[in-house]
């Protein structure tokens, strides 16, 4: 029997399976572009946070330098210039992801520096980086959602390209 006063099948189920399904129901009524958010704020703290362990006064410490000498010892890339690039790039993508500008290019650069860590620097801390690496992929795959400006930009474009 089919229509509407055919029986609703999930009600044959025991009744742990009918809150499972229940709950499975209202986890799919996650808006996607709260989890691009949470996708990209979150990790951007962290790196932000690393970020300001290497400057001081807008300068990299030489600290940092040593860190990068002494600790990371990445190969092919001098310590002093590794530090510049990692603070820079530990303040500036970070921003861009919360604000929601260029969010995949950002996500990219973040997950590109993920790998390198994980790689070259601390291998074996592979579940935190997986961690960054999965909201980083979200980012990029799924883009950075309704609460971004990369959205309020993409709407305005397409207004402007229809009115013309």
């Amino acid at each position: 029997m089919t229509g509407p006063l055919a029986p609703d099948p999930l009600l044959a189920l025991a009744w742990p399976a009918r809150m499972i399904y229940a709950a499975i129901g209202l986890l799919d009524k996650i808006p996607q572009s709260v989890i691009s958010a949470a996708a990209r704020i979150f990790p951007a703290a962290v790196f932000w946070r690393s970020g300001q362990t290497k400057v001081e006064d807008f300068h990299v410490t030489q600290n940092a330098i040593d860190l990068f000498r002494d600790e990371y010892a990445l190969p092919l890339i001098d310590p002093a210039l590794a530090a510049k690039i990692a603070a820079f790039s530990e303040h500036f993508f970070p921003v861009l992801l919360v604000i929601g500008l260029a969010s995949r290019l950002a996500a990219l650069a973040l997950l590109v520096m993920t790998s390198v860590i994980e790689i070259f620097v601390y291998p074996d801390a592979w579940p935190i980086h997986g961690v960054w690496a999965t909201c980083f992929l979200v980012v990029i795959a799924r883009g950075p959602g309704v609460f971004s400006l990369d959205h309020l930009l993409a709407q305005r474009w397409m207004q402007k390209n229809l009115r013309d």
